[in-house]
Order: structure tokens, then sequence, then C-alpha cells
């Protein structure tokens, strides 16, 4: 890790340039910030991640009643390898807002590529798994990915005291429901792709677009608790305690970790989390789960802000 030459990129950074971010500093500088982590895998850990996606998809299907593909691209990563596959994401995602915005002076160009260079350090650092529906991308091919990120899942197997093996697999599970999901739901890549550029357009406007906002939570929060209840009835193994001591581990995080989850949003996910499982949970207790699967039907069918804290009102208005 090279904090000084970090510190030196972003700060070139405030060059000539016509983007609210200069991407590429921010993900040197990110890089520069990082240790990479180790990626000297035996061949049986390598096989051990493919089994697990094969097995995650199988029983995932199974469970879900649907058929989907895993992504082509299935990538077993360090930590720079994350960061650089992610900053194609972040950059189309804020394309958006740089369309719609002047070109920034260089100061202030400079402490957006400062703040970008942050969060793609830390998340660098703490992601384990990612399923990426590569929203916003501009080629039909680039339809989703797969990453596994090796040393984070080394390091946080090792700090929760659990078996590396056992742990990757359910990471795998996770990010292989999350796969079904965009794969039952052929339009859900564009109703989150609308939302966000409705939402970024509104805020370099200078207004804010509540309903796209509402709109985009309450989608991730049935992403999120969906994934959830996949996993109930696919997971081949308890992970009860998994959940717990990774709940555990966020909580027992010192006060500036937990500044930057909470100014990235990762506190908003958590809560997303609980929310929508929270939401199937009762869904299942009074229905089931060809029920629950309704929300994948059609963009209409996601549940409203208020549904999803009364479920018994998505459930009457979807069985009409």
């Amino acid at each position: 890790m090279n904090l000084y030459r970090s510190a030196r990129t972003v700060a070139g950074a405030s060059g000539t340039g016509d983007g609210v971010i200069d991407w590429q500093s921010a993900a040197d500088a990110a890089k520069a910030a990082t240790e990479p982590g180790s990626l000297s895998l035996d061949p049986g850990e390598r096989e051990g991640y493919a089994r697990d996606v094969r097995e995650a998809r199988s029983a995932v299907q199974t469970a879900a009643d649907v058929e989907f593909d895993v992504p082509e691209t299935i990538e077993i990563q360090n930590r720079h390898h994350w960061i650089d596959a992610n900053v194609a994401t972040f950059e189309r995602v804020m394309g958006t807002l740089e369309t719609h915005t002047e070109t920034f002076p260089g100061v202030a160009r400079t402490i957006n590529t400062g703040t970008m260079t942050v969060l793609l350090a830390f998340l660098g650092r703490n992601v384990l798994g990612q399923y990426d529906p590569l929203l916003l991308a501009e080629t039909p091919a680039d339809d989703h990915a797969l990453y596994f990120v090796r040393p984070n899942i080394l390091n946080a197997a090792d700090v929760l005291d659990v078996d590396s093996d056992r742990f990757r697999r359910w990471i795998a599970f996770h990010e292989v429901t999350h796969a079904a999901e965009f794969g039952a739901a052929p339009w859900l890549s564009d109703h989150l792709e609308a939302r966000m550029e409705s939402g970024i357009a509104a805020l370099s406007d200078g207004s804010f677009n509540r309903d796209a906002f509402r709109d985009l939570d309450a989608a991730m929060t049935v992403v999120e608790g969906y994934a959830e209840l996949l996993m109930d009835h696919a997971f081949d193994d308890e992970y009860a305690d998994l959940r717990r001591k990774l709940d555990a581990r966020r909580q027992g995080r010192g006060p500036l970790q937990k500044l930057f989850r909470r100014l990235l949003g990762l506190g908003l996910k958590q809560r997303q989390y609980e929310r929508g499982k929270q939401f199937f949970e009762h869904v299942i207790a009074v229905r089931d789960l060809e029920t629950a699967s309704l929300v994948w039907d059609r963009p209409e069918n996601l549940p409203t802000h208020d549904e999803l804290d009364s479920p018994g009102l998505w459930i009457q208005r979807v069985e009409r």
C-alpha cells in the first residue's frame, strides 16, 4: 500500500478534464492505497469455486422453479481486479450526471476524484462477492458478471473463525440468487436503470426526484429480501451462524469504518435486507414461495414502499 502515491495520483486529477471525476486517477489512487491480496489458488480451490457456482445454480433453479443463466464472466479476483471492474460501473452510472453538468473547475474535480478514491478503496477491501448486472452497459453482450474477491473471502473467514470453504460456498449461493432474480425478471435491469437515470438527472438539475429514489429503494429492498428467501430454500447447510457473525462484525467496527459505511450507503443496504426479509417472511407465512415469486412477473408487481411494511396489501393487489 502506498498512500503517498495514492494522494499524488488524486492531486493530478486537477488538470484539464471535462468530467465530474477523473476516473483513471481514482482507480489508480484506490489501487495505490490498497494491497491487492494473493491469487495463488491451488487446483482444488479453483475447482471449489466452479463447483459452488454450478451447484448453487442447480439448487436455486429447483427452489425458485425458474430458468436462468449463470454469467459467462465468473472471475476470482484480487482487490485491484475488483476496483478495475467496478470503476467502469460507477462511471456508467455517473455518466447521466456528467451529461447534465458544465465542466467542473479543477479543485472540484480533485475533490470528487478523491471521494471516489476513498469509496473504491474501502469497497475493494470489503466486498466478498458480487453479482453485477452491468447496468447501463453499452453492448448487449455485457449482460452480467459474477465476481469473487478471494483475499477478502479468506480474510473474513479467518476473522469470523469459520471454515473458508463453507463460507465461500455461502457467498456463491447468495450471489447466484441475484442472478436468478434478474433471470426471472428480464425487465429488472431496465427498471433499475430508468430510476437511476431519472434520479441522477434531477439531482444534476438541482432538484430531487423523490419518486424515482423511492422506487429504486423499494426495488432493491425486494432484490435483497428475495435473495434471502431463496437462500433459505436452496442452501444445503446451516448459515444462521455466518449471518450472525457477519452482523456482529459490522456492529463491532471502529468509528471510522462506521462513518465510511454510513457515507457509502452500506447501512441502507442492511436496512433493505432486513426490511425485504421481513416482507417475504410474511408472504411465505400466509401464502407460499409461488406467491412471493409474483414480484418478478412484471414491474407493476413490485411492492410499493407502503406495501413493503404491509405485505397483506400487496398480496391482495397481486391476487386480484
